[in-house]
């Protein structure tokens, strides 16, 4: 089968950083699926896997949001059949999606929305059970529960920032504010469901007190954590929390928030999987998100189609996304044939 991969870390401008292999046909463990990968989105953890040494030589496969066909079921197999159009993440510890066939967890898999195509539903796996943990498991909001209460994201813009403002305004009725810098990215803001946008650029909290909400109930730090650690200390509001995606540069200090009762919290989507924990939740949150999509609550987060699944434009993607401009998610689709 055809698959993208890398057996050194390169910078993405080396004609070696990703390229075209090669390789034999995964077969499906006892809980798992065979996919058959029709599309494929890049999120910013593949962007820093590919700087990473291989750890055991030959080629790692990288990848983890897809969309696809089921074509073969592992023995133990429960919820789904082949021929089931279905979406996922993925498990960190696995080969990648970057290939025609990949197996995942049936735990972690959901069918996909009726209402989407492979490609505009390969954007939002990731992205969105990485937003749904974070405002739920993390920052502990619940749908219908949320009345008069307010969320700060920072990085309004990308990828998970993007269905963040959606989930957050549209399933739990959270009133939203989201950071953005150029005209652009605070129209995307807005068209995600924002009730407001602020400029990263300034100082927040005279932005964020003209807007009378000088604290907030939830902040979910997807950019820049250590740069932003002290507003959002400030920002936070008595018994509200913090979570961040992003890793901090230097040690955190967490002592600003104890007056406020206020928690912070890591969230990591491959949590789940790396520890085989709760898996099921991951397969129930993009269940859930099917129905939302399907209603019409919630929209594709994909900006840009960027062609087939080859090497040369998954190195395009990678590109784009280490330029740090990118506005919601880059998808491939297709596989050209031989």
């Amino acid at each position: 089968m055809k698959a993208i991969g890398f057996n050194q870390p390169r910078t993405i401008d080396d004609v070696h950083a990703l390229e075209d292999i090669q390789l034999d046909l995964p077969s499906p463990g006892p809980r798992d699926l065979l996919v058959s990968v029709q599309a494929v989105s890049v999120n910013p953890i593949d962007t820093k896997l590919r700087q990473r040494p291989v750890d055991q030589g030959g080629y790692r496969v990288l990848g983890f949001d897809a969309a696809g066909v089921v074509e073969a079921v592992g023995a133990e197999v429960k919820n789904f059949q082949a021929g089931d159009r279905v979406w996922y993440a993925g498990a960190l510890q696995r080969q990648g999606s970057n290939a025609q066939y990949q197996c995942v967890d049936e735990r972690l898999v959901a069918k996909k929305p009726d209402s989407l195509g492979m490609q505009e539903a390969a954007a939002l796996p990731l992205t969105a059970i990485t937003a749904w943990e974070a405002l739920e498991d993390q920052l502990g909001f619940r749908p219908g529960e949320c009345e008069g209460k307010s969320l700060l994201v920072i990085g309004g813009a990308g990828g998970v920032g993007s269905i963040a403002i959606q989930l957050a305004a549209h399933h739990f009725g959270l009133t939203v504010i989201a950071t953005a810098g150029r005209e652009t990215s605070a129209n995307w803001c807005q068209a995600m469901g924002a009730h407001q946008v602020v400029d990263y650029r300034k100082e927040l909290l005279p932005q964020l007190e003209l807007l009378g909400h000088p604290q907030v109930d939830g902040i979910l730090v997807t950019q820049s954590l250590d740069e932003y650690w002290h507003s959002a200390c400030q920002a936070v509001a008595p018994f509200g929390g913090i979570c961040a995606i992003v890793d901090a540069r230097a040690p955190l200090d967490l002592n600003p928030l104890k007056p406020k009762s206020a928690r912070f919290c890591w969230e990591f989507m491959f949590t789940r999987a790396m520890f085989a924990a709760t898996m099921q939740r991951q397969g129930d949150i993009l269940d859930q998100l099917r129905t939302l999509v399907d209603a019409g609550t919630i929209q594709t987060t994909l900006s840009e189609g960027l062609g087939p699944i080859n090497a040369n434009n998954l190195k395009a993607a990678h590109r784009k996304l280490e330029s740090g401009q990118t506005i919601g998610k880059l998808v491939l689709a297709g596989w050209e044939s031989s």
